[in-house]
């Protein structure tokens, strides 16, 4: 498949309380996210920067993108190997680093992938298609960190 894709949401800054940002403490950090014909999402700041901690952040959604992403490439790779995967879990981590100055960055993020095959002589094709998961994840491929992968395949 080749091809340019176009990706649109809309944020709305929802945390006026009355005199918007007229000072650092003066404002809630609700942002209302959309996509056309999909469930909007309320997300905030991370609680150390002032938001919300009930709701997700931008840092929580980009740990969730590379998880996701992962795990759908990783089934793509499953199926082109004969591999059947039956249950896949993924407790993901990331790790970022303040600068000092108000801003930072991801340092690394590792994916903990745990997968069930259907057939004991399907575990390693399952590893080896982590490989190529990786290789095949956008998100991983625009990031400016390292993505790892912890993960464990074990057979029904």
């Amino acid at each position: 498949m080749r091809g340019e894709h176009t990706y649109e949401v809309t944020a709305t800054w929802t945390g006026d309380l009355g005199s918007g940002t007229s000072g650092y403490r003066d404002y809630v950090r609700a942002v209302t996210l959309e996509i056309e014909g999909k469930p909007a999402i309320h997300a905030s700041a991370d609680r150390p920067f002032r938001g919300d901690p009930a709701k997700w952040n931008p840092e929580d959604l980009l740990l969730a993108a590379l998880a996701e992403c992962h795990l759908l490439s990783y089934l793509h790779a499953c199926v082109s190997e004969g591999v059947v995967v039956t249950r896949y879990s993924d407790t993901a981590v990331a790790t970022m680093r303040l600068d000092g100055r108000g801003g930072g960055a991801f340092t690394e993020a590792v994916l903990r992938p745990r997968v069930v095959v259907a057939e004991p002589a399907m575990v390693d094709a399952a590893m080896r298609a982590h490989a190529q998961a990786n290789a095949w994840c956008f998100i991983a491929n625009s990031v400016a960190f390292p993505v790892r992968h912890e993960a464990e395949v074990t057979a029904e």
